[in-house]
């Protein structure tokens, strides 16, 4: 497997780019498996990982991993804390709203079981595009790029709070529409989850410098921003794109 991607590293911990579809670590989760990040990862730089926190599977982007369990529990506590500001980039079904938007909507655990917790979820639509395919009763199909910002970390909160609001993931097997994968999967050669964690902000658990981590999107999100005339990272205000017919 070609190596994970490194953003930074130091004698404390690592930031890496976590490619979609590949787990993090072996879990009932992810059932059939056949490779994990930090098994990678630790043979790729020849020593001990640990997890400071984790991402979906069908999720790419910043990942922190600690030299030594300190240092991931130093980690751990400022996620736990919410001192971490963790910025996502999302294509989503349909247009929302313009403007800085709040989804505050409780989610349930892992098993999807048992109480509710607070979850809240700010974002911002940065560009849009009408693609003129049909699907089902409707001509053309609308599309949107946004920033997703969670204050908490409930499991899969971007992809619920997006699907609860009527605006899925595009690619979310889960909690998004089938026949919109598909539609991407066929017009646009697209086989992954659009959700991408582009940006992590946190404390250096050592010296407590002020760190802010980015990672790039990989080929296949970049070519999708491509076609559709949408900007790369960093954005301009939001304006509508019409594509041509296919």
């Amino acid at each position: 497997m070609t190596p994970i991607e490194i953003l930074y590293q130091d004698d404390a911990l690592l930031a890496v780019n976590k490619p979609a579809g590949l787990a993090v670590h072996r879990s009932k989760m992810v059932g059939n498996a056949e490779e994990f990040l930090v098994d990678l990862l630790r043979e790729q730089v020849g020593d001990n990982v640990y997890l400071a926190h984790r991402l979906d599977r069908a999720t790419s982007g910043v990942l922190l991993v600690a030299r030594g369990k300190e240092v991931a529990a130093s980690l751990g506590e400022q996620f736990m804390g919410r001192s971490v500001r963790k910025q996502y980039l999302v294509v989503v079904r349909g247009w929302p709203e313009q403007g800085q938007n709040l989804i505050d909507y409780a989610l349930p655990g892992s098993r999807g079981t048992g109480p509710r917790r607070e979850a809240r979820t700010h974002y911002q639509r940065l560009a849009t595009v009408e693609v003129p395919i049909a699907l089902g009763r409707y001509p053309q199909q609308r599309y949107a790029l946004l920033q997703a910002e969670p204050e908490s970390g409930r499991f899969r909160q971007i992809r619920k709070h997006l699907a609860h609001i009527h605006h899925p993931v595009v690619g979310d097997c889960q909690h998004g529409r089938g026949d919109h994968n598909r539609l991407y999967k066929q017009y646009f050669g697209c086989h992954r989850m659009l959700l991408h964690a582009w940006r992590l902000r946190f404390a250096h658990p050592l010296s407590g410098a002020p760190m802010l981590v980015e990672a790039p999107l990989d080929q296949a999100y970049t070519a999708l921003l491509d076609r559709f005339g949408w900007p790369r990272p960093p954005f301009d205000d939001g304006v509508p794109v019409r594509l041509p017919p296919c």
